[in-house]
């Protein structure tokens, strides 16, 4: 309709057209800017004569309006916050949130964030509780609140449909998002990267020469069915469903033509439908089979587990130095050393040194930047000398107990992201005691999701606050993971817990989580309705 010539996707190849104009819609990244910058200046060397306009999305950036400075470029912004991306999924679709924000210190995204829960809250508000923790949730819901202000929200008056928001900020719990993800949509995720609730299967998944796109949302019959199961019940459900379809399949052989011309019109066509998904999440199912076999992932496991619970942790260090020293995976090596410094709440300075040198002899010195951005952000660090657990803690305890003495708490966090997990594990139990066997099959609680061994830290904070309504009785916890937790109810909704609405939890991660966290989260959900 409005004479759109042809649509490109923004690659390394230029878009070669002889239109008299270009419109980018594009996010505001320093690498699309250089790829349109080379379009203008090559049109410019050539002579040609076009007009171009960049949209950003979901705003502009200081950084990238240098672009309009081109000649014949006008800038403009599409404020496209949320993605839905399945029932009781929505995503900003960031990925760069995390480095800017957790390791650059850059607070661009707040803006967006809280333009996204004014948005939502325009939608389906006034929110009756916010709860939340972390500076990054304090910052967004902060502004969140200067908007409605300024917008003299436009939700007053009407029916909350969300009772509770829950912001979380993905710094306090790194531990979860560390772990190995045991869940089906977690694997598929870890084995072929599931990008904007969709997934390429390659050739070795769909036994042809040629790869497919999947959509994975609850309207996939097969996958909505599995993908918050272990990995081990995943194998007999598809047995069993595919003994199902065939039965539904051998229906027809004794029918008559009316009811054959029935089975044709209405349910073939499903059958059919299903039966392809079901060969696809087979395929998958072997393809992921494959890679962990050939990574030890058993031993991996084990030695994870080890790093959750406290134990043998020399034997675990041994895995790990293994580990770099066959080459398995640059990424799975890192992120076994990150788990191992942050349970250990940081490695002894010969450990570190050890792994480090190792690491960089098997996967090449340009990891060195890798190891000075990870001991920023606090994911991989040495403890300084003579300093054990305790005495971190009691250091911090010093200067936690003085209410004015916030602003050095702040100082210190920053200089040492100190992780306590041992005894935030301790004090809210993520470690279940189980007698004989955990049962996979009809888990009891979220821990189901590692294999019964741990318990998300993240999922269970948001649990313990909504039990609470607040974070009475957790003070020692907020303690331990740095503050800046908030717990504010809107005087002008009412607390009616005979509302449907009270009942709905928005979950708000800052920084990315994983499909475990959602597993564990939907678990909670059916639990307590």
């Amino acid at each position: 309709q409005h004479e759109v010539d042809k649509l490109y996707k923004v690659e390394s190849r230029p878009a070669l057209s002889t239109s008299d104009q270009f419109c980018f819609l594009v996010r505001p990244r320093i690498k699309t800017m250089r790829y349109i910058a080379d379009i203008v200046n090559a049109d410019k060397m050539s002579g040609r004569s076009r007009k171009y306009k960049i949209i950003f999305s979901p705003q502009k950036v200081s950084l990238t309006v240098l672009c309009c400075h081109l000649p014949h470029v006008t800038c403009d912004e599409w404020s496209f916050y949320l993605l839905p991306l399945d029932e009781d999924i929505i995503s900003m679709e960031l990925p760069e949130f995390f480095r800017d924000y957790f390791l650059e210190g850059d607070h661009r995204w707040i803006n967006s964030v809280a333009r996204a829960l004014q948005l939502l809250n325009s939608l389906y508000g006034p929110f009756g509780k916010a709860y939340g923790i972390g500076r990054c949730a304090k910052m967004s819901y902060e502004l969140w609140r200067d908007l409605e202000e300024e917008s003299e929200g436009d939700s007053q008056g009407r029916k909350p449909e969300i009772g509770n928001v829950f912001l979380m900020d993905r710094d306090p719990d790194y531990v979860t998002a560390l772990c190995s993800q045991m869940v089906y949509e977690g694997l598929v995720d870890d084995t072929f990267r599931i990008k904007c609730g969709s997934v390429d299967f390659g050739p070795d998944v769909t036994s042809s020469d040629k790869s497919i796109k999947v959509l994975l949302n609850a309207q996939d019959k097969v996958f909505s069915q599995i993908r918050n199961e272990h990995f081990s019940s995943v194998f007999g459900f598809l047995s069993q469903k595919s003994r199902n379809l065939q039965a539904q399949y051998d229906r027809r052989r004794g029918m008559d033509i009316k009811q054959m011309k029935n089975f044709v019109s209405q349910e073939l066509k499903g059958l059919k439908q299903e039966h392809r998904l079901l060969s696809l999440h087979i395929g998958a199912c072997e393809s992921i089979m494959k890679k962990k076999t050939k990574q030890d992932f058993q031993e991996m496991i084990k030695a994870e587990h080890s790093l959750l619970e406290g134990f043998d942790i020399r034997e675990s260090t041994s895995f790990i130095e293994e580990h770099i020293d066959r080459q398995v995976s640059p990424i799975e090596s890192l992120r076994l050393m990150c788990l191992l410094s942050i349970t250990e709440n940081g490695l002894i300075p010969k450990d570190y040194r050890s792994l480090k040198t190792q690491y960089l002899q098997s996967y090449g010195p340009e990891h060195l930047l890798t190891f000075h951005n990870l001991k920023r952000i606090g994911l991989l660090t040495e403890q300084s000398a003579g300093e054990t657990l305790t005495a971190v803690e009691s250091k911090v305890s010093k200067l936690v107990t003085d209410r004015a003495a916030g602003k050095i708490t702040d100082a210190f966090n920053s200089l040492a992201r100190r992780s306590n997990f041992r005894a935030i594990s301790k004090k809210l139990g993520l470690i279940p005691r189980v007698d004989g066997e955990y049962d996979l099959k009809m888990p009891r609680d979220m821990a189901y999701v590692f294999s019964g061994a741990y318990v998300p830290l993240s999922c269970k904070i948001i649990e313990q606050v909504l039990e609470r309504r607040g974070w009475l009785g957790l003070e020692e916890v907020v303690r331990l993971l740095n503050g800046n937790e908030f717990s504010i109810s809107d005087s002008a909704v009412e607390d009616n817990p005979a509302w449907e609405s009270q009942r709905v939890i928005l979950a708000v991660f800052l920084g990315g989580c994983t499909f475990s966290e959602i597993a564990a989260l939907r678990f909670l959900g059916k639990e307590r309705g």
